[in-house]
């Protein structure tokens, strides 16, 4: 079974209007729904927005219904000169960007108990997100997704979290359902779809073209799992 997470409805309500066979049920506050799509096992939650939402369904999908993987798909604001609206970011790694225990002589970012500032994706999903978009003729780049639990929306804030952590798009839950992906030995991948530019403008952006860019993680969804094999 794979485990497909997004913050918001509109992320993964056109996997979940395809799905057969369909089963839901209500766990930790969040509506889970089992069935298949494009012939695999799968089961979607939407978490709800932010780093605490995300973990807490990501580490209740973990204990109920152990997936093979999981996958955080949704929207971003874009860190790189590279994505523009519509493109897509995979994610290399995931980072915490709020995350700071500096004044105790800690990196920024930096998880204790992992004693990391970047949890790695899987290379295989790394690897078929890539061939699909290639194949879909989306611009893409992998890199550093950064969450932390702000909504950016200024130029200052950008350009500090791009040259703390290299990132190439910011996020408010793809880094925490890595962390609990990575504390369980669970494979995970973050593909975000650019809605914004993360800028001082990116509230107006974000309302015009969250459809668009959620739209294209879907697609991109699609033809992944349609070319999956387990």
């Amino acid at each position: 079974m794979i485990g497909i997470i997004g913050a918001m409805k509109i992320e993964v309500e056109k996997i979940i209007e395809k799905m057969t066979d369909k089963t839901s049920v209500m766990i930790s506050g969040a509506q889970f729904v089992i069935g298949k799509f494009f012939g695999k096992d799968v089961v979607v939650a939407v978490s709800g927005v932010g780093k605490v939402n995300a973990a807490a369904i990501t580490e209740a999908m973990i204990l109920k219904y152990s997936p093979d993987f999981v996958i955080n798909t949704g929207v971003a604001g874009t860190l790189s000169s590279k994505l523009n609206i519509g493109d897509v970011a995979i994610s290399k790694d995931v980072v915490e960007h709020d995350m700071d225990t500096s004044p105790l002589g800690d990196p920024k970012g930096f998880i204790s108990g992992l004693n990391v500032v970047k949890m790695e994706a899987d290379k295989r999903i790394i690897e078929m997100f890539s061939n699909v978009l290639t194949e879909l003729n989306i611009n893409f780049e992998i890199g550093t997704i950064a969450s932390g639990d702000q909504f950016i929306n200024s130029s200052e804030v950008k350009e500090k979290i791009i040259s703390e952590f290299n990132g190439i798009c910011c996020e408010m839950e793809g880094a925490s359902i890595g962390h609990v992906c990575t504390i369980n030995n669970v494979p995970f991948c973050v593909l975000r779809a650019i809605s914004d530019g993360a800028d001082d403008s990116s509230h107006m952006s974000y309302e015009q073209f969250c459809d668009i860019a959620a739209s294209n993680s879907i697609k991109v969804l699609e033809l992944f799992f349609d070319r999956l094999t387990l």
